[in-house]
């Protein structure tokens, strides 16, 4: 039998977004906010650094906002607890949220909150991240949330070359 244990840790959780990934989201959506970023991987000019703790703060007024979260942290800092604020703060019309994260489908908290986005961009393939020799070896996706909730959301396909929407 396999062993999945440590299988997707990484001593690191500031990986930078490939940049061919969001130069074909922020073409559509000219983000305004990066709501999780440093100096050095930043995508828009306003961001939240690690020190400002985007968990604690109001995402509402923040207008387009990416959102690469750590995808390792446990606790307070939980993938569960970035999903869960995202789709609380982008009830609100002021705020739309486009999240890259894992597509973690058996999990609850993935059909509690993204079941119900406005669109999921699920990727094809294996995207380096930052300075990484190899993909992430786990599916990927971009939950889009905003205004209000979706019985059921868009979903498409995102690749490297383009958007594919069949």
């Amino acid at each position: 039998m396999a062993s999945f244990e440590n299988k997707f840790d990484s001593s690191r959780q500031d990986w930078t977004t490939p940049q061919w990934l969001f130069d074909h989201l922020d073409f559509l959506y000219q983000y305004e906010f990066d709501l999780a970023a440093d100096s050095e991987n930043a995508k828009c000019k306003r961001f939240f650094s690690e020190q400002e703790d985007a968990l604690s703060q109001d995402w509402t007024y923040l207008g387009r906002c990416w959102l690469n979260p750590p995808y390792g942290g446990n606790g307070k800092n939980s993938l569960k607890r970035w999903v869960q604020k995202a789709y609380e703060s982008a009830k609100w019309p002021t705020c739309h949220i486009s999240m890259l994260m894992p597509a973690r489908t058996n999990t609850v908290w993935w059909h509690d909150y993204c079941m119900k986005a406005r669109m999921i961009w699920l990727i094809k393939g294996r995207p380096k991240f930052g300075d990484a020799k190899y993909g992430l070896p786990q599916p990927l996706a971009v939950v889009m949330f905003s205004g209000l909730t979706y019985s059921y959301p868009m979903v498409r396909s995102l690749y490297r070359g383009g958007f594919n929407n069949a």
